[in-house]
């Protein structure tokens, strides 16, 4: 009987002191709970910069993700070549060099140029006379194949390559020894020397390509799409395209129609700015395409989730002004500059701007920042 009385009051006494330490440890799970927090001040917040939003489901438009190469822009790229054959006499222009629109780019010389520029001396001198006699004195025959001799000389220059006011100052001097057949090819438009495979002495035939000049500051990328993904692509569609480590921001100028034999893809074009020179041609990069299909979710700027401690991603909710708590949240998806995460419900307010700064005060504290 002695004995059973001691095994109650021993099994009484080591509940009560499993009920205890249950207690504590329910009761520093609630002051953890409670510390994991960071309270600020008007004035800290202030100086943080934090900003808040509250959050609402909508309708998120999905993106496409694919490979892409970077193009030459062929509405900012001109070619320049002879249009009859003629001697490469003179270089005035090297490859990578930045030239503007009319500037030489390099001298040829031509016996047929030599000869259209004789011929025009000779038509322009006669037409002078003529004109100056006036109609009452020479025959109307005369008066007309005078001025049709002169345009007709004039035209053939201009079809060589000549400018007008190349022309014009060949005429201007009236010197038939000017009439050498030297030919300036000057530069279509303003832009980077991106070929120039020719030498100096050398025969050119008529339409061989002696420079490629193009405008490198807004250039294309040709995204490779399935099939599946291209249909819920439109023209105008925001895109961007990731180069050493940033973002380059787009939007879809055309879209084939015609699949790659090869690799069975559809190209879709992005045209991007390239205002530093971070592009290439030729170059292979990352490409993003919001497509014009959508889905419901909750969608946070970027800058509003952060890595916690132990690795979970994270944003801060602002329970009461000057009261924030961290969240573990899932991302879900990239859309643009926002992330679509799960883990929210509509309604909740989370920091926007200066999550940093409130993960650094709650750091201070010396506890672990994350919820589960």
């Amino acid at each position: 009987m002695n004995s059973l009385k001691l095994l109650l009051v021993l099994f009484a006494l080591g509940s009560a002191s499993v009920h205890a330490s249950e207690g504590h440890e329910e009761h520093a799970g609630e002051e953890g709970h409670e510390e994991n927090l960071a309270e600020l001040s008007p004035e800290q917040i202030k100086t943080a910069g934090i900003e808040t939003m509250a959050v609402q489901t909508g309708d998120v438009a999905d993106i496409i993700i694919a490979p892409g190469e970077v193009m030459l822009n062929a509405y900012r790229t001109s070619k320049v070549a002879p249009r009859i054959e003629a001697q490469i006499v003179e270089r005035h222009a090297r490859l990578g060099d930045h030239v503007e629109k009319g500037q030489p780019l390099v001298t040829l010389s031509s016996v047929e140029v030599a000869s259209a520029q004789g011929e025009l001396l000779v038509a322009d001198r006669e037409w002078k006379r003529v004109r100056k006699l006036g109609r009452k004195v020479v025959s109307e025959r005369r008066y007309l194949e005078a001025q049709v001799a002169r345009q007709q000389a004039y035209a053939r220059l201009r079809a060589y390559g000549m400018t007008d006011i190349q022309i014009e100052e060949l005429l201007k001097q009236g010197d038939s020894s000017r009439a050498t057949g030297e030919l300036v090819l000057l530069s279509p438009q303003s832009g980077t020397v991106i070929a120039d495979d020719f030498i100096v002495g050398e025969l050119a035939e008529p339409g061989r390509e002696l420079f490629t000049i193009t405008d490198e500051s807004v250039l294309w990328v040709d995204a490779r799409l399935t099939p599946e993904d291209a249909v819920n692509v439109r023209t105008g569609a925001p895109a961007r395209v990731r180069v050493d480590g940033q973002w380059l921001d787009g939007k879809v100028i055309q879209a084939q129609h015609r699949l790659d034999e090869s690799t069975r893809t559809l190209a879709v074009r992005i045209e991007v700015a390239n205002p530093e020179d971070q592009l290439h041609p030729g170059q292979f990069v990352r490409v993003e395409i919001q497509s014009s299909r959508h889905k419901s979710g909750i969608a946070v700027p970027v800058a509003a989730v952060l890595r916690s401690p132990d690795g979970d991603w994270q944003v801060f909710v602002e329970e009461a002004p000057g009261r924030y708590r961290p969240r573990e949240v899932e991302v879900l998806r990239t859309v643009g500059d926002r992330l679509v995460v799960g883990g929210l419900k509509d309604g909740d307010r989370i920091v926007t701007r200066g999550a940093f700064f409130i993960q650094s005060e709650i750091a201070k504290s010396g506890f672990e920042i994350h919820n589960h």
